[in-house]
């Protein structure tokens, strides 16, 4: 079974591409708090596509708090300084939940809700 569930904060807006097919694909990562407050927090790279890719680049700003259920992928590329072959875990989200308020520093002009929003 590959799943994954993680709940946390945008780290930047999300980079959308559009295809000539017609997909859409979003791009983006998000912070996870440890345990600790004093740990510095797990990073995780997401990708989104369709109509919840849509959402995520209408919706998302740096620290929105999301909630994001998927699978894990393996990203592998070839370092092209040492030749390495490289890895990267990358959640594949199905789900997309934009939890809480908007973050303060906002430029929108609507007001936030408080309620989940299920995309």
């Amino acid at each position: 079974m590959n799943t994954a569930h993680i709940v946390g904060r945008v780290g930047q807006q999300p980079e959308l591409r559009y295809f000539e097919s017609g997909r859409v694909l979003a791009k983006f990562s998000i912070a996870v708090n440890r345990n600790s407050r004093s740990d510095q927090p797990n990073w995780f790279a997401v990708e989104l596509w369709g109509k919840t890719a849509e959402v995520a680049g209408n919706y998302l700003r740096k620290g929105s708090t999301v909630g994001i259920s998927g699978s894990l992928k393996l990203d592998e590329w070839t370092d092209p300084n040492t030749g390495e072959i490289r890895s990267r875990p990358v959640i594949k989200g199905r789900r997309l939940e934009l939890l809480g308020s908007k973050p303060a520093d906002s430029d929108s002009d609507t007001s936030s809700t408080s309620n989940p929003n299920d995309f």
